[in-house]
């Protein structure tokens, strides 16, 4: 992983931004099909939310989400190269 200030938060960005404009599109086709005034809970209690809250939350939820999905890619894209004998089954390469 990236250790210099200028370059984490260079990682940071690549990853907060992009996942940022996907929310925005996913929020937007989410709730072009799914009315937020009928949801309901897991145990059939309507959603006392406003429209905008629960907006706001599909937002976020599918932030986090993303967010969480490209940082385990930069992760993975990121692994120092180690010598053959450290990886057995020979993974990541």
């Amino acid at each position: 992983m990236p250790t210099d200030r200028s370059t984490l938060g260079r990682v940071a960005m690549a990853v907060v931004w992009p996942s940022f404009l996907m929310a925005g599109v996913l929020t937007a086709l989410v709730f072009a099909l799914v009315d937020p005034g009928d949801l309901t809970w897991f145990g059939g209690a309507p959603v006392e939310l406003p429209r905008q809250a629960v907006y706001t939350l599909g937002f976020l939820l599918f932030w986090l989400i993303i967010s969480l999905a490209a940082s385990l890619s930069v992760l993975m894209a990121t692994l120092p190269e180690l010598p053959q004998d450290r990886h057995p089954r020979a993974w990541p390469r």
